[in-house]
């Protein structure tokens, strides 16, 4: 059969279908898409935080007590504009979908991807908590057995904290880069290899068993930073629930007179592709795009899970 002359319409759906499978932290936090509202750079959406309530004691003489949602929402500005742009020729567009995904399409999917999920891992700069560091916590009970960054039951301690907060034990998930996986992957604790996950970026991430009322995943994007005061000394792992942080992605809008675009979204996903022929290089160019926003949505459901800092 012939092969079809790709579109950015088929382009589009097949980028999207790369970019959900491949993300590691945008698959665990809370997610707002909105596909009737096209954004630009720049724009501020106000996104909804879960509504809270309160189990009240029934007393039947006095009825029920009608609460009204606690449903606030957070002005999120979208302020990431990840593009990947490449020159194609006129075979590569001529090849079938699978064939261009291999060779162009997933490797650009999985930069964009990887972007997002550093830009949300910056959000742990908002968080204020942190385990790991023997006799730094000031919150720790008297006496309490406290266990070093380097031992995976440091999130017996991620639990306490955020037990203590009432953050809902459903949802949790704890996220560690690679030198940290390291070490916890020698612990009896993970020899287990049932894993975890609804894609194949979770499935791949994940360490392969629930720990301490969370789903632990790696992730390279996680890295020991610069040796300056005031930094961790060990990378920075996190623990925490789902409405911790948000990840508020807008179609764009289709650029004027450009007939040659499209938009596609899935589960809270959108990319467009606009597709363009380079007169001075005579050459196709086929650029995808995406715009977001991140948000800490509420601190206190989020713990670090780090050394000590350099003095």
């Amino acid at each position: 059969m012939a092969n079809t002359f790709l579109t950015p319409t088929v382009i589009a759906r097949a980028a999207l279908a790369t970019l959900y499978e491949t993300t590691v932290m945008a698959q665990l936090v809370h997610r707002d898409y909105d596909e009737e509202f096209a954004a630009r750079i720049g724009e501020t959406v106000n996104v909804r935080k879960p509504a809270v309530f309160t189990a009240q004691e029934y007393v039947r003489a006095n009825g029920i007590q009608i609460q009204n949602a606690q449903e606030t929402s957070i002005p999120v500005t979208l302020n990431h504009f990840a593009d990947v742009s490449f020159a194609v020729t006129t075979e590569e567009l001529t090849l079938r979908i699978e064939d261009f995904g291999v060779q162009l399409l997933n490797p650009a999917m999985e930069a964009i991807a990887q972007k997002i999920d550093r830009d949300i891992l910056a959000l742990r700069d908002d968080v204020r908590q942190e385990v790991g560091v023997v006799g730094q916590f000031p919150a720790n009970p008297a006496g309490a057995n406290v266990k070093p960054f380097s031992d995976p039951r440091t999130a017996i301690d991620a639990r306490r904290v955020l037990n203590q907060r009432n953050v809902p034990s459903a949802d949790r998930y704890m996220v560690v880069g690679p030198e940290l996986e390291a070490l916890w992957l020698q612990d009896d604790l993970f020899n287990r290899a049932d894993a975890r996950g609804d894609t194949d970026g979770l499935r791949e991430a994940s360490l392969g068993r629930r720990v301490f009322g969370f789903d632990p995943y790696q992730t390279q994007n996680i890295k020991v930073p610069a040796q300056t005061v005031g930094n961790s000394t060990t990378e920075v792992g996190v623990a925490f629930h789902r409405t911790a942080f948000a990840l508020v992605t807008r179609p764009l809008v289709l650029p004027q007179g450009a007939a040659n675009a499209a938009v596609a979204s899935y589960k809270g996903f959108g990319l467009r592709v606009v597709m363009d022929y380079d007169i001075d290089k005579k050459q196709d160019v086929v650029s995808i795009d995406c715009l977001y926003g991140t948000k800490t949505l509420d601190y206190d459901r989020a713990v670090l899970i780090k050394g000590a800092d350099v003095d």
